[in-house]
């Protein structure tokens, strides 16, 4: 059983996982892509920004590695940010979900190699 020792060791472990540049520009473009959707009225924030960032580190610790991966970003994006968007009433009549429209701005974002 996991202690409040252990947890914050973990938090101290996650904070460790590297990001390289190239992988927080893509989470940076993801989040410029959603605000820039038609069916968007508010798209994903700096605040969202980092905690897709907050999330990536973290599953990457969980997956053993000591730094975070695109495909852990695309992983993660759509739990972490789809309740930040807020559309516009049109798109939600024309039955457009956040969930669809972020899938949206993910795909039109490069994935960094």
């Amino acid at each position: 059983m996991a202690g409040p020792d252990d947890v914050l060791a973990a938090a101290a472990a996650v904070r460790e996982v590297t990001v390289s540049t190239e992988v927080a520009a893509y989470i940076i473009d993801i989040a410029r892509a959603s605000r820039a959707l038609p069916s968007v009225a508010l798209g994903v924030s700096p605040r969202g920004a980092t905690a897709l960032l907050a999330t990536s580190r973290a599953w990457a610790w969980l997956n053993g590695r000591g730094f975070v991966t695109p495909d852990d970003v695309k992983a993660l994006a759509p739990a972490t940010l789809a309740h930040r968007l807020l559309l516009r009433t049109e798109a939600e009549l024309d039955g457009v979900t956040a969930s669809a429209a972020l899938t949206g701005a993910i795909g039109s974002v490069a994935v960094p190699r």
